[in-house]
């Protein structure tokens, strides 16, 4: 099997260090990744302007580009791999609830869904994790269950591993996406030459957390694993909105 290794975190990140290593027990491992932090990049693409790569001794590709740049480039065959399958991560910090919005980790693995190939998306649940590899063992085994899995198109795995020693995680649980509180407004403050400066604030705490939720079996000790797609298209709203139409 040939898998492609991205993440949103950068090239250098732990967490993918930590992912290929594992990976490469049971695969043909290709990294490709952003050469810096490109957290909450979404899905965005670079359109304006061409893509530098970067070969390191590692055998690691970076490029000055968004995390969906990086699988685009990698399906694709750019750089001479042909991956069948996508996994990102593992993102150092947990990707729940409404973070799939806005997740880098998250949109690499749904772009090589969107290019026909399965994807899982990897979280490690902690700030300042200690334990990436507990969730690179969680990846390596839902790896090689993956090609039994049927799920609808364009769908990945959004996967978080609750940062415990392996055999302290409780097992894992199938859970559907939580919701945040709106987050804090953005701050304010002066730079040393008198401009002014804007911080976007950090995510909101959670406030849809309970039985069932992505948020509540990370709190517990679980793997959480929730099937997301981009489809956001919100079916039951569509008779209402037609009928809102006709009577205007």
């Amino acid at each position: 099997m040939n898998i492609l290794v991205s993440n949103d975190d950068g090239v250098k990140a732990p967490g993918i260090q930590a992912l290929a290593q594992m990976l490469q027990t049971i695969a043909q491992v290709q990294v490709i990744a952003p050469d810096r932090n490109r957290s909450a990049a979404s899905n965005a693409l670079t359109l304006h302007r061409p893509i530098r790569s970067y070969r390191h001794k590692s055998g690691y590709i970076s490029l000055d580009a968004t995390p969906t740049d990086c699988v685009n480039l990698g399906v694709a065959g750019t750089f001479d791999f042909i991956p069948q399958m996508v996994v990102s991560g593992i993102n150092t910090g947990a990707n729940l609830g409404d973070d799939v919005l806005y997740s880098g980790t998250v949109a690499a693995a749904m772009e090589g869904r969107t290019l026909g190939l399965p994807g899982i998306a990897i979280s490690l649940a902690s700030a300042h994790p200690n334990h990436y590899e507990s969730a690179a063992i969680v990846v390596k085994d839902l790896v090689l269950k993956l090609e039994s899995l049927k799920v609808a198109p364009r769908t990945v795995l959004n996967v978080n591993v609750p940062d415990l020693p392996i055999e302290e995680i409780k097992g894992i649980q199938v859970t559907r996406l939580g919701h945040r509180a709106v987050s804090q407004n953005p701050i304010e403050c002066v730079d040393p030459r008198g401009d002014v400066l804007h911080w976007i604030a950090g995510v909101g705490s959670s406030i849809d957390n309970g039985p069932g939720t992505d948020f509540f079996a990370i709190e517990h000790g679980y793997v959480s694993i929730t099937p997301v797609h981009f489809d956001m298209t919100n079916y039951e709203a569509m008779n209402n909105v037609e009928n809102w139409l006709e009577e205007q």
